[in-house]
């Protein structure tokens, strides 16, 4: 008992050396054709579309009020500090894998399988809200064109109200199936090509920066300055406002940040590693922050904040405005960038399934690639076909805050990483470091950009933790179930296959 023990330790403390993840990399048979512009479009594909038409108003009208600018400013200092641990990363290992990779090479497999495991849940959870964004905007449009979608088609089948300070849980007898549907498109249009993906996303981004900006410079003249007074609303309570408040909301809107990591899944396939997926990386941070905190800007001052609790705010507001021709334009903006979100987050989470069934922690199927496509098929339908029922189930409340803690798990491990390479292998030179340098503490480097980075992602988890602790004290246990769930099943495939699977290789490459 006590040998197999350490047999299982040993292995889930095992890591794989840099070298050898590289040379995964380039036999994943994946094409190399992408440049920085295509990696850039790809990154604000991912990022514009749920911070501004799905989740402000929620952050808004729950949690910070006018005040949801400043969450903007909040989630984005985090996303860049941990950007810039993604571009030195990225430029050293130029991989698909993200995340899970650097984990492989510092913490070992069991914590890697680990952070990859919550990985794949943001990337199936974040889908499913964006998904039911879609939707929502969908039923708005085709109203203003005097078609009725019947409500049982565009409900998610479990619904989420504020009732007394606590939400509770009801079923609504529907299906979501335009979201579903949603999700479904966004895989076949993976699957078809990375090529003609990121020709559909760069048409997409295009349209929706376009649409984005005329609904600021329209917006901004109908502007109701009461609306912004007071711009930090006296904390009620909780997270309820106040400057609790706006971290809660920072937290909310920190998922809306996720492209620049499906930027660094890339790696393997951008033409120049080193020196592209750093430009898209904080290429696309910068473009989107300042595009979302304009947006925000005139969200809040075209309509009091609390009346922004809706799934689709952006569609709220232009119709304050009263142009019906322009609020169908913006509308449609609405869905152009909500499309695009779709198509770059299918193409991340068949991306880091691949990396990861490569080592034999998930099914062999996950990593076969299209001889003609070059593209991971199979992985692609499996993850289609589970975040579309999870859009066509679940609302978007409870999905947010398990997305939050997916994806600040990972920030944190990137920007340990970059410091125990800096560490251990100083011989190593990549095409981008981290500014502002560090100090040495013995043999140990300590950089001043990845620590900041792991605080700005600690506060985004507490609250969201407090929460949900306070959640499960009112009796609303589901979120935090489904997290528990999912993480004893991530502990259970990965000591009944992903160790079997692994031993087994240990034992071929040392027969």
């Amino acid at each position: 008992m006590k040998a197999r023990s350490m047999g299982r330790w040993q292995l889930a403390t095992r890591r794989k050396s840099l070298e050898a993840v590289v040379a995964d990399g380039e036999r994943a048979g994946l094409h190399r054709r992408l440049g920085a512009g295509s990696l850039l479009v790809l990154g604000v594909a991912n990022i514009l579309g749920a911070g501004i038409y799905v989740v402000t108003g929620t952050a808004a009208a729950s949690f910070a009020g006018p005040a949801v600018v400043l969450a903007f400013v909040l989630a984005a200092l985090a996303c860049g500090f941990t950007g810039l641990c993604y571009a030195e990363l990225s430029s050293v290992i130029p991989v698909s894998g993200s995340a899970y990779s650097y984990c492989q090479v510092t913490l070992g497999e069991g914590a890697a399988w680990a952070l990859a495991w919550m990985v794949i849940l943001e990337y199936l959870l974040a889908a499913a809200a964006v998904a039911a964004g879609f939707a929502g905007y969908l039923t708005s449009l085709l109203g203003d064109w005097h078609v009725a979608v019947p409500l049982a088609l565009a409900t998610s089948s479990v619904t989420a109200s504020q009732q007394g300070g606590h939400t509770e849980l009801a079923f609504s007898g529907g299906i979501n199936l335009v979201a579903m549907l949603a999700v479904l498109a966004a895989a076949a249009v993976q699957i078809a090509g990375v090529g003609r993906s990121a020709w559909a996303n760069l048409v997409l981004v295009l349209i929706k920066i376009a649409v984005l900006l005329a609904f600021v410079a329209v917006g901004s003249q109908f502007i109701d300055a009461a609306n912004w007074r007071p711009f930090l609303p006296a904390n009620e309570g909780g997270f309820a406002y106040g400057w609790p408040g706006v971290l809660r909301a920072a937290a909310m809107l920190f998922f809306a940040y996720l492209g620049f990591e499906t930027v660094s899944m890339a790696a393997a396939e951008a033409r120049q590693p080193r020196r592209d997926v750093p430009v898209g990386i904080l290429g696309s941070l910068v473009v989107c922050t300042v595009l979302y905190i304009a947006a925000g800007a005139v969200l809040t001052g075209l309509v009091p904040f609390r009346e922004l609790g809706v799934p689709d705010p952006v569609a709220l507001a232009v119709d304050r405005i009263g142009w019906p021709g322009f609020a169908v334009l913006i509308k449609i903006g609405a869905l152009t960038g909500l499309g695009s979100v779709l198509l770059a987050n299918a193409y991340g989470a068949s991306r880091i399934s691949l990396s990861i069934a490569r080592d034999g922690l998930l099914p062999a199927f996950f990593t076969r690639v299209h001889p003609k496509l070059g593209t991971p098929w199979l992985a692609s339908v499996a993850f289609g076909a589970a975040s579309a029922l999870l859009a066509a189930l679940l609302p978007i409340s409870i999905l947010g805050d398990l997305i939050c803690l997916g994806i600040a798990s990972a920030f944190i491990v990137v920007c340990i990483a970059v410091m125990w390479l800096r560490s251990r292998r100083p011989d190593l030179r990549g095409g981008f470091r981290v500014p502002l340098g560090g100090v040495w503490i013995g043999r140990t480097w300590i950089g001043v950009v990845p620590v900041l980075g792991i605080v700005m992602c600690l506060a985004m988890m507490a609250p969201v933790l407090g929460d949900m602790v306070a959640q499960v004290r009112r009796g609303d246990v589901l979120p935090a179930s489904i997290l528990v769930v999912y993480v004893l099943a991530g502990a259970l495939l990965y000591l009944g296959y992903g160790q079997r699977r692994a031993r087994r290789q240990v034992q071929d490459s040392n027969a």
